[in-house]
């Protein structure tokens, strides 16, 4: 063996390890199990770890915490100004991708990477943002174009073969992941059954995967299971369920289900999702005239309750609550304080003009009210959880 090679193998054999309140390196030959040889102390000898939630809440501020359980929208075409400054003035922890780019992945990818960039001790903490779209198929789909294929509506999609659903879930995952998206707002999991007319929301756009709960449970579980394999969060919405009302709740106030029960079968496939390990659950901004007739399903804590209850332990979010018609009754800060007191862990507004108005107000009740800042934590620790999942939370 030459010179050469035995000061390169050499090498190769060292372990350089850092003693921690020494400041020095210590090389320490490893054998071929990577265990340290007689004689070589250890102790005190320590390498990085993923952080956990707690040990993240334990480091946060509370403005910091707070801004963990809002969701701003921006352009995927390109960083609205107000958005991306929330990331550093107001530590928002997540973004949603909203319009339409037809650019492909290197568009949304751009777009993600200027969020990105704002994050940092001082804004997160160092906590990764959860970026997010509509990426559902058919009428419904922000992110178009060169590497993005054209997904056919979830009433097509319900027909495939759940082996083929599954395995194009995973491709769709992928294209996401290159544009630099870790979290999809879908899949939608409420049933428009036969005879229900109009239904503005769901049927009206063919969103639901099929005509009756069994195959859409079937179809919304493999569309978690394909992208979440991959690596993307996915969403079941919307909790307890939009196929039977008459009116859509972005365009409409007071929307009421008069048809929707605790055991109705329109619930079936949320469980399933949940027992799927669905990563998050948005909940409808209707009213369910038998289930909680006094307050939108968003601002019920019965209905939230009910939804643990059925043992779903991941993060409930808004649909939005910036633009949405459904919510305009009630001021920006009420909607926010009013969600939070609900049970939802995080809102999303689209309108990034309005996320200000809804973190002041939660960051201000927080500091005065001991159990609305629990309430805040507990959101925050959910939250992170997810995030956990996608080595989002940097090391300790």
């Amino acid at each position: 063996m030459t010179t050469q090679l035995v000061r390169s193998t050499r090498r190769r054999s060292l372990a350089a390890v850092t003693v921690l309140g020494v400041g020095c390196a210590v090389a320490i030959p490893v054998g071929s199990a990577g265990a340290a040889p007689a004689g070589v102390k250890t102790a005190g000898l320590q390498t990085a770890a993923a952080c956990t939630p707690a040990q993240v809440l334990q480091k946060m501020s509370l403005p910091q915490i707070v801004g963990q359980l809002f969701m701003v929208g921006t352009p995927a075409t390109g960083a609205d100004a107000t958005a991306l400054a929330s990331i550093g003035q107001r530590h928002i922890g997540n973004v949603m991708l909203t319009g339409r780019s037809y650019g492909g992945t290197s568009v949304p990818a751009a777009t993600a990477a200027r969020f990105r960039g704002q994050v940092n001790a001082s804004s997160t903490a160092g906590v990764g943002l959860l970026m997010s779209t509509d990426q559902e198929g058919g009428y419904v789909q922000v992110l178009q174009g060169s590497g993005i294929d054209r997904m056919p509506t979830a009433l097509v999609q319900g027909t495939w073969a759940t082996a083929t659903l599954q395995s194009s879930a995973a491709r769709w995952a992928g294209q996401l992941k290159a544009s630099g998206v870790n979290m999809n707002l879908a899949p939608v999991a409420d049933t428009v059954p036969p005879g229900t007319g109009v239904n503005p929301p769901i049927g009206a756009y063919d969103r639901e995967y099929a005509r009756s709960t069994d195959p859409v449970k079937a179809a919304t579980g493999a569309v978690i299971r394909g992208m979440q394999g991959q690596g993307v969060a996915t969403t079941a919405k919307h909790f307890p369920g939009l196929g039977v009302v008459s009116a859509n709740t972005d365009t409409t106030v007071n929307v009421v289900d008069n048809v929707t029960t605790k055991t109705s079968s329109f619930i079936n496939p949320f469980t399933n999702a949940s027992a799927q390990g669905v990563q998050a659950i948005m909940m409808s901004s209707a009213r369910y005239a038998k289930i909680d007739n006094s307050q939108l399903a968003v601002f019920s804590p019965a209905i939230i309750s009910w939804l643990r209850s059925l043992g779903f332990t991941g993060v409930v979010m808004t649909d939005d609550i910036g633009n949405a018609k459904a919510v305009s009754p009630y001021s920006p800060a009420f909607r926010a304080i009013k969600a939070v007191v609900s049970g939802v862990d995080l809102m999303l507004t689209v309108n990034p003009s309005l996320v200000g108005q809804m973190y002041d107000a939660v960051l201000a009740r927080a500091k005065t009210d001991a159990w609305f800042q629990g309430r805040v934590r507990a959101s925050a620790g959910k939250v992170l959880a997810l995030k956990q999942k996608h080595g989002l939370l940097g090391t300790c």
